[in-house]
C-alpha cells in the first residue's frame, strides 16, 4: 500500500465522520443533552398496576419532627 492511498482513506473516513456528525446535529440528537437525566427523576413511580394520580389531590405534607 502506498502512502497516498492511506492518506486518501484517512481523509475519506474523516469526511464520513463529519457528515455523520452533521446529520446527527440536524436531526436533533444534540438538542437537549441534559434533559433526559432530569426527566427520569421527575417521572412518577406509577407502574401499570397503580392508579393514576390525575384527579386526586396532592398528598398532605409530612409533619416535621419536634426540635430537641
Amino acid at each position: 500500500m502506498s502512502l497516498g492511498f492511506l492518506i486518501a482513506i484517512s481523509i475519506g473516513l474523516g469526511i464520513a465522520a463529519w457528515l455523520a456528525f452533521l446529520w446527527a446535529v440536524r436531526s436533533g440528537q444534540y438538542d437537549d443533552p441534559e434533559g433526559p437525566k432530569y426527566r427520569m427523576l421527575e417521572e412518577d413511580d406509577e407502574g401499570p398496576g397503580k392508579p393514576s394520580s390525575e384527579g386526586r389531590s396532592p398528598p398532605a405534607p409530612k409533619p416535621k419532627p419536634p426540635a430537641g
